[in-house]
């Protein structure tokens, strides 16, 4: 039974939970993908799209039109509608929202170091940075020669400051290392977003401690394949699984010692809501798990808005355009080259 969320959570909260469920309303459905999936050029997806929530994003482009386009102005909508959200919350659903894009900042910051320790040129790596991770001092990551600087110069005035505490090392950047870095930020991140989704209570406690906690097991379980073969060991592996989540601490445990994919395989089988995920795949094969856990992702998401009354709503919907946009991706790709054979192979129906 949860508290008296229903008495005073209009007051605030009634207006925004009312816009995030219309923009819902706007995600494409399974109608529309088909008719995309049916378009012979870029030009027809545009044309599709104008009848969409997209369209007034997309009406000025000239011809021809690049993939690149179409996923720069649906990300546009998603940022408007992000920004038009955080301008109208109060506390403590604007904390809430900053949360949510963490995780683009976090990834944001290993795209420019990354990139500047293979010598790209730091401003074609801003423009490739997703606009809701973007803070002010982030041209500046370029640089930093390792993770004490990147801290000290760089993100000690960021969100991201408190999460940089485990991973503080003199070590020199290099691949492993970034990809370290990355996974640590994200273990800080996801545990700290659980923690104060607790404090928060009622139903928007519980239906997103269940969000965060599949996205804990489900970043354990790419650790786990990801690490397979490279030098990375066994406790190094475990540090980076997060402290939450329906595998910990045992089925941490086991993913830990995992040699190849199907020792993951029989480890998940173990756990009745990823059965589901593992069943889908063959022996031995892990090109179709990203799919499989986006497919489980979605049917989460879209649970979510069956409850009033909470803020995973925002959550929700954010993650749900987001797969949008992979969906859209994939699709116009798939135009562009001639490849409609595959068009289906990656797109993720949400309804």
């Amino acid at each position: 039974m949860y508290g008296f969320e229903a008495m005073n959570f209009n007051i605030h909260g009634g207006y925004l939970e009312a816009i995030v469920r219309g923009h819902r309303a706007g995600l494409l459905t399974t109608a529309d993908y088909n008719n995309l999936c049916q378009c012979e050029s870029l030009d027809d997806i545009k044309m599709h799209l104008s009848a969409t929530d997209y369209g007034s994003y997309l009406q000025n482009e000239p011809s021809p039109l690049h993939t690149t386009t179409i996923v720069e102005k649906c990300t546009l909508k998603l940022v408007d509608d992000y920004k038009h959200m955080l301008c109208q919350a109060t506390e403590p659903l604007s904390t809430f929202l900053e949360y949510i894009t963490y995780g683009h900042m976090i990834d944001n910051v290993v795209l420019i170091v990354t990139g500047t320790l293979h010598e790209r040129d730091v401003q074609e790596l801003l423009e490739k940075c997703h606009p809701l991770g973007m803070f002010d001092s982030i041209a500046t990551l370029a640089v930093a020669q390792n993770m004490r600087e990147l801290y000290r110069l760089v993100l000690v005035d960021t969100p991201l400051a408190p999460y940089f505490s485990e991973c503080i090392t003199t070590e020199d950047l290099d691949d492993m290392n970034i990809e370290i870095m990355r996974n640590t930020l994200y273990k800080a991140y996801l545990e700290d977003f659980n923690r104060f989704c607790q404090k928060l209570g009622g139903a928007t406690a519980e239906i997103m401690s269940d969000l965060l906690a599949f996205e804990a097991d489900r970043r354990a379980v790419n650790i786990t394949i990801n690490s397979i073969g490279t030098e990375l060991t066994r406790d190094d592996r475990r540090k980076l699984y997060s402290n939450f989540g329906l595998l910990y601490p045992y089925g941490h445990e086991e993913l830990a010692v995992c040699e190849d994919i199907d020792q993951v395989r029989a480890a998940m089988e173990k756990y009745p809501p990823y059965q589901s995920i593992f069943a889908k795949l063959s022996y031995g094969e892990s090109q179709m798990l990203d799919k499989a856990f986006y497919e489980e992702e979605v049917k989460r998401l879209c649970l979510v808005f069956e409850q009033q009354f909470h803020y995973a709503v925002f959550f929700a919907y954010m993650r749900l355009r987001e797969q949008e946009i992979r969906n859209l991706m994939w699709i116009s790709e798939c135009v562009a080259q001639n490849q409609k054979s595959r068009v289906h192979d990656s797109v993720v129906l949400i309804f």
